[in-house]
């Protein structure tokens, strides 16, 4: 029986470490200058959709028109990038550009994995926070952090009329999921589906 209690007791304490140095971790990200756009999460890039070709998506009607309530108007016929989150990246959120928040805006929703796999549809359908940020030469772009199955908490570190710069942390979802950026046509993308990126650190696009 003592023995038990003392396995027990290093199982839980291993789980204490492991979360903290594992899911909680931050290292620091070096952040490069210029006129770019830099991930807003560490992962694997599932999907890159260019806006004006939403209706061409092979994906149920219904999700169509929820991808295109959350499009700013500046960005009708911009690019949707989605990241995959997996249980071992780093889970904060940076900004991918300088610039003010204009608002954030928490919605309820589903809870299906958005992990594992090409899951782009579930994580529409998924729990989820909006962060609008303008910047002066871009205008708006869209950071959507996108709860799963496993990270049922979105945390928002930022707040409306804050001032960001580029790499700021503005967020984090523990346990893995997704986070989709919306960006302007004027943006040249430099990733493709596939890519493995840093928050922070990997330049998206240019401009």
């Amino acid at each position: 029986m003592v023995i038990i209690i003392i396995l027990f007791l290093l199982l839980f304490v291993l789980f204490l470490l492991s979360y903290k140095f594992i899911f909680l971790r931050d290292p620091k990200r070096k952040i490069p200058s210029g006129n770019n756009i830099v991930a807003p999460a560490d992962g694997k890039i599932i999907k890159i959709v260019r806006l004006k070709d939403i209706n061409k998506l092979k994906i149920k009607k219904g999700l169509i028109g929820k991808i295109k309530t959350l499009m700013p108007n500046n960005c009708k016929d911009g690019y949707l990038i989605t990241i995959m989150m997996n249980l071992f990246n780093v889970h904060i959120q940076r900004s991918p550009i300088e610039g003010t928040v204009l608002s954030t805006k928490h919605s309820p929703g589903s809870f299906k994995n958005a992990v594992y796999g090409d899951k782009f549809e579930n994580g529409i359908q998924n729990e989820k926070n909006e962060i609008i940020i303008k910047n002066k030469k871009l205008e708006k772009i869209k950071v959507i952090q996108i709860a799963g199955f496993l990270a049922r908490r979105i945390e928002c570190f930022v707040k409306e009329n804050q001032k960001i710069n580029k790499g700021k942390k503005i967020g984090r979802i523990v346990l893995g999921s997704q986070v989709s950026l919306i960006l302007p046509k004027k943006a040249r993308l430099k990733v493709k589906v596939g890519g493995y990126v840093k928050a922070g650190e990997t330049i998206l696009a240019e401009y």
